[in-house]
C-alpha cells in the first residue's frame, strides 16, 4: 500500500508544479507588455547630459546634507535617484542577453559614479566644514541588514517596473540610498579617510549588486527572452549567486561585530551600576566605539557622590571590553532618596523628549517642504494634534500618483503623526472596468481620485456608461472623497475636475 501511496503523491506534486507554472505563464505573464518595458529601460539608462545634470544635482544635495548631518536633505538626495535606472537597464540587459544594452548600461553607471565621487570629493574640499558626522558615520558600516533591505526593495522595484507602477520607485529609491553613499565615499577621498571611503563603497556596491542581480531574476520570470545558451544561462545564475555570496560574508561579519557592540553596551551599563547604590539611576550612556581608545560618557544621578568610582569603573570597563577606554563620568546629586533620583531623572527625560518632539517636528516640516517645493514656512505644523500639511507646487514630471507616494512614503516615517499632501489638480486617470466591476488597474484610479478631491477638496466629474459612472461615483464617495456625474456615453469611464468643491 505505502509503494502505491508514493507514486500517487508524486504525481500530484508534479500536477501541482504543472498547474502553477501554467498559471503563472498565462495570467500572469502573458499580461506584461514586455516591449514596451524594454525600450522604456533601453531609452532611460542611457548617457545624455540631462543625466549627468541631475546627477550632479542629486551628488550636491546628499554632500551638503551629508555635511550638515540633515536627514531631511539627505532624502531630497535620494528622491531624484538618477542612478537607478542605468542598474534597472543592467539588470534586464543581463536577463534577455543583450551584450549592447548591458554594455551601455554599465558604461552609464561607472561614468555616473566616477563623476559623482569626484563631484562630491571637490564640494568637501573647498568646504569649511570636513568633520564626520552621524549621517555620514551611519553609512560607514553595512551589514547583512542593508543587503536583506537591498534585496526587498530591489524586488519592488523590479516589479514596479515590469508592471509599470512607477510611483513605487520613489520609495525604492528612498530605501536603497544609492547617492548618499557615493557622496560619502566622495567624502572619504576628498578628506583622506579610508574607513569612510570603504566602508560607503561597499555599501554602495552591495547596493548596486543586489539590484541589478535580482532585477535580472524577476525580469526571468516574468518571461523576458533570452539569446543565451541554457550553458550560459547556468554560468550567469552561478556568477550572480557567488557575487550574492561574496558581499554576504563580509556583511554577516560586520553584523556579527554590531551584535558585540550591543551586547558590550548592556555590560558597560550593569557595569557602570554596580558602582553605585540602587537608588542611583543612569541617564545617559554613550560609547564610540570608532574613536581610539573607545569612548565611554554617562550620567547617572545618584544620591551619593562616589569619588572613586570613575577609576574603579575605567578599570573594569578596560577588563571588560578587552581594551584601552576613554571614561567620561558625570555624577549629578539628586537627594538622599529613589524617589528624588527618579524624578529628577524623569524631568531630564521630559525635557530631552520635548527637545526631540520640536527637532522632529521641523524635521518633518522640512521633508514636506523639499518633496513639495515649498519654501519650509509654508508648511503648517500642528505638534499639539500632530497634523502636518502643505500644499504642493506643481513639479515638472509629477502626476497626482507621484504625490500620492510622497505623502505615504512620509506618513510612514510618522506613523503619530497626520501627514497631508496637497497636489496641484492634475489629469485623473481613465477607470477601466471588466464584468460590471473596475479592473484592478481601475480600483487605483478610484482610490487615487478619491484621495486627490480629499485632498483638494473638489469633486471629480465621472463621463462615461451610467451603470459603471454610478459604481464609481459611489467608490469615490465612500474612500471620502466627492464625485458627481457627468455625460453619459457608451465609452470609458473619464474622471475630470467639477467646478464643484470648496
Amino acid at each position: 500500500m505505502e509503494a502505491d501511496k508514493k507514486p500517487n503523491i508524486e504525481h500530484e506534486i508534479t500536477r501541482f508544479t504543472i498547474s502553477v507554472r501554467r498559471w503563472w505563464r498565462d495570467v500572469v505573464v502573458a499580461t506584461v507588455d514586455q516591449q514596451k518595458v524594454i525600450d522604456r529601460r533601453r531609452q532611460e539608462c542611457r548617457l545624455s547630459a540631462r543625466y549627468l545634470l541631475m546627477l550632479s544635482m542629486s551628488a550636491g544635495i546628499a554632500i551638503l546634507g551629508l555635511l550638515q548631518s540633515s536627514p531631511a536633505v539627505v532624502i531630497g538626495a535620494m528622491l531624484l535617484s538618477p542612478l537607478m535606472d542605468p542598474i534597472m537597464g543592467l539588470g534586464f540587459g543581463l536577463a534577455v542577453g543583450d551584450f549592447q544594452w548591458t554594455k551601455q548600461s554599465l558604461k552609464s553607471l561607472l561614468i555616473g559614479a566616477v563623476f559623482a565621487i569626484l563631484f562630491t570629493a571637490l564640494i568637501v574640499f573647498f568646504s569649511p566644514l570636513q568633520t564626520v558626522t552621524t549621517e555620514i558615520a551611519s553609512r560607514t558600516r553595512p551589514n547583512l541588514m542593508d543587503l536583506g533591505i537591498a534585496l526587498f526593495s530591489a524586488v519592488a522595484g523590479a516589479y514596479a517596473t515590469i508592471r509599470g507602477r512607477d510611483g513605487t520607485i520613489v520609495g525604492v529609491a528612498i530605501a536603497t540610498a544609492l547617492m548618499p553613499p557615493l557622496a560619502v565615499v566622495g567624502f572619504g577621498l576628498a578628506t583622506f579617510n579610508w574607513t569612510v571611503f570603504s566602508g560607503a563603497l561597499m555599501l554602495f556596491v552591495t547596493n548596486l549588486v543586489v539590484i541589478a542581480g535580482t532585477t535580472t531574476v524577476m525580469a526571468r520570470l516574468y518571461g523576458f527572452s533570452t539569446t543565451l545558451s541554457e550553458k550560459q544561462t547556468q554560468l550567469q545564475f552561478a556568477v550572480t549567486l557567488a557575487v550574492f555570496i561574496a558581499l554576504a560574508v563580509p556583511l554577516g561579519l560586520t553584523l556579527r561585530d554590531v551584535a558585540w557592540e550591543a551586547n558590550a553596551q548592556r555590560q558597560v551599563r550593569s557595569e557602570v551600576m554596580e558602582r553605585f547604590d540602587g537608588r542611583s539611576r543612569l541617564s545617559q550612556l554613550d560609547i564610540g566605539w570608532d574613536s581610539d581608545p573607545v569612548s565611554v560618557s554617562a550620567t547617572v544621578f545618584t544620591s551619593e557622590m562616589n569619588p572613586r568610582a570613575e577609576v574603579e569603573l575605567s578599570k573594569a570597563l578596560e577588563r571588560v571590553l578587552g581594551q584601552p577606554v576613554n571614561l567620561t563620568l558625570t555624577q549629578l546629586q539628586a537627594g538622599t532618596s529613589s524617589k528624588e533620583a527618579e524624578e529628577a531623572q524623569l524631568a531630564s527625560a521630559r525635557a530631552r523628549e520635548e527637545q526631540a518632539g520640536i527637532e522632529r517636528a521641523e524635521n518633518l516640516a522640512a521633508r514636506l517642504a523639499l518633496v513639495a517645493g515649498v519654501p519650509e514656512t509654508e508648511v503648517i505644523v500642528d505638534r499639539q494634534r500632530r497634523r502636518a500639511l502643505v500644499r504642493a507646487a506643481p513639479l515638472e514630471g509629477a502626476t497626482l500618483a507621484t504625490y500620492a507616494t510622497l505623502e505615504k512614503r512620509i506618513a510612514a516615517t510618522e506613523p503619530d503623526w497626520r501627514v497631508e499632501l496637497m497636489p496641484p489638480a492634475g489629469a485623473l486617470p481613465d477607470v477601466a472596468f471588466k464584468d460590471g466591476e473596475p479592473t484592478e488597474a481601475g480600483a487605483q484610479a478610484i482610490a487615487l481620485a478619491a484621495w486627490a478631491s480629499a485632498r483638494i477638496d473638489a469633486a471629480i466629474r465621472i463621463s462615461g456608461p451610467a451603470e459603471q459612472a454610478a459604481k464609481t461615483k459611489e467608490l469615490i464617495e465612500a474612500a471620502g472623497g466627492k464625485a458627481e456625474l457627468g455625460a453619459e456615453n457608451g465609452g470609458t469611464v473619464q474622471l475630470g475636475w467639477s467646478s464643484l468643491g470648496g
